[in-house]
């Protein structure tokens, strides 16, 4: 096989390197919320939401009739890593609840009424049309405000479609979802 002369190596590389970068990136959205729901707690700091292997990357995949996952051709989250996942329901839950939400490291010099862990096991968008978002959250009160609960989620939001649009969508509603859970622990129910 006959090698490629130096000069058209470099416009080679570049030219596939572009390539690469043409990927439209997706949001998550909350959805807007009337009025704030009142917690018995005034501070929770939310500790960086544990993901599986498959979702730690940008990519947006979606399960093949086959069950397989497969990436969404040109499409990738904004920012997918846990740490992006972690401010997004730091803020949902910030902006659904009167109580004040960080993610970890906690900011202020009083330490939060309440830790929140969440795992997450399942994050897909799946060949029946709906997304699929399951794990646990553990509610920990050090100061015993409130009792300590391991609870179990598993919650699904149907996809308008099979774009990566209506996936982000769809995913948003499913963390809107987990909002709404991780609010009713909170009160008490």
């Amino acid at each position: 096989m006959p090698l490629m002369p130096k000069a058209l190596t470099l416009p080679l590389i570049l030219t596939l390197a572009a390539c690469g970068g043409d990927a439209t990136r997706f949001l998550i959205e909350p959805a807007p919320v009337a009025a704030p729901v009142r917690l018995r707690v005034s501070s929770i700091e939310l500790r960086e939401v544990v993901l599986p292997g498959y979702a730690e990357d940008s990519q947006i995949l979606a399960e093949g009739a086959d069950g397989g996952l497969r990436p969404v051709k040109g499409a990738e989250w904004a920012d997918g890593s846990a740490q992006a996942i972690t401010a997004q329901l730091a803020r949902s839950l910030d902006l659904r609840s009167t109580a004040s939400v960080a993610a970890e490291p906690w900011p202020l010099t009083d330490p939060a009424d309440v830790r929140l862990e969440v795992r997450i096991d399942r994050m897909v968008a799946r060949a029946d049309g709906r997304f699929q978002l399951s794990g646990q959250y553990a509610v920990a009160s050090p100061d015993g405000r409130l009792r300590d609960r391991l609870e179990r989620f598993d919650l699904a939001s149907p996809m308008a479609g099979d774009g990566p649009a209506a996936i982000a969508a769809a995913y948003a509603g499913c963390l809107d979802q987990l909002s709404g859970r991780i609010i009713a622990t909170l009160q008490g129910r």
